[in-house]
C-alpha cells in the first residue's frame, strides 16, 4: 500500500538554509546557519516533508562542478542529521532558458513526482523574489525571510508572501501558526 502524498517545504539553499558566499564551491566555505537545524526539526516535526529547491548556476558557469555542490549537500545532510527530504538543483545559467531554474517549476515538479508531495498545504521559502515567485507560480504559500538577500532582488515588483520572518526558524514558527489557524 503506497503512503498518501504529503505537503512539503520548498526551501531555498543560499541565504535560507546557509549563509550566501556568492558561489560556493567548496565544503570548507559552508555556514548554516545556527537556527536551521531547529527549523527544519520543526517542519519535519509538524508533518511536512523539508525540500531543498536551489539554482546553482555556478555549475554552468564552471566555476564548480556537480560533484562539488554534492558534496556540499552530503556534509548539510550530515549536519542537519539527515532532516531533509531531497534536494534539487538548476545548473543552468539565467539566460538559458531551461524549465528548472527558479522562478520555472521543473525542480518543484520534479520534487512532487519523486516524492509524492501534494501541493495543497506546501510552501515555499527563500530569500529572494524568484523564491516567492516560484511558489506563486506553484499556488503554495510563499514565505520571505530576511537573511541572505531578504527580498532586496525585486527591482520593484511587489512581493506579497504569506509570511516574512526574520529569519528560517521565525518563518517557520509563523508557519506553524498560520497552519494552526
Amino acid at each position: 500500500m503506497t503512503k498518501p502524498p504529503q505537503k512539503a517545504v520548498f526551501l531555498d539553499r543560499d541565504g535560507t538554509l546557509i549563509e550566501d558566499v556568492g558561489y560556493l564551491a567548496r565544503v570548507e566555505d559552508l555556514r548554516i546557519f545556527p537556527f536551521t537545524s531547529e527549523a527544519v526539526r520543526l517542519l519535519r516535526e509538524n508533518g511536512f516533508l523539508v525540500v531543498v529547491i536551489t539554482n546553482q548556476s555556478g555549475i554552468g558557469r564552471k566555476i564548480y562542478d556537480e560533484a562539488a555542490m554534492h558534496a556540499i549537500h552530503e556534509r548539510m545532510q550530515d549536519d542537519l542529521n539527515h532532516m531533509l527530504d531531497g534536494f534539487y538543483f538548476c545548473p543552468h545559467l539565467p539566460g538559458d532558458g531551461c524549465a528548472c531554474r527558479k522562478p520555472n517549476l521543473g525542480m518543484l515538479e520534479a520534487a512532487c513526482s519523486d516524492l509524492e508531495i501534494d501541493m495543497n498545504g506546501s510552501w515555499m521559502i527563500g530569500d529572494k523574489a524568484i523564491d516567492i515567485q516560484a511558489g506563486l507560480n506553484a499556488g503554495i504559500k510563499t514565505a520571505l525571510v530576511l537573511t541572505g538577500y531578504g527580498g532586496r532582488d525585486t527591482d520593484g515588483e511587489t512581493l506579497e508572501p504569506n509570511v516574512i520572518g526574520e529569519d528560517l526558524l521565525d518563518a517557520v514558527k509563523k508557519i506553524i501558526a498560520f497552519e494552526e489557524n
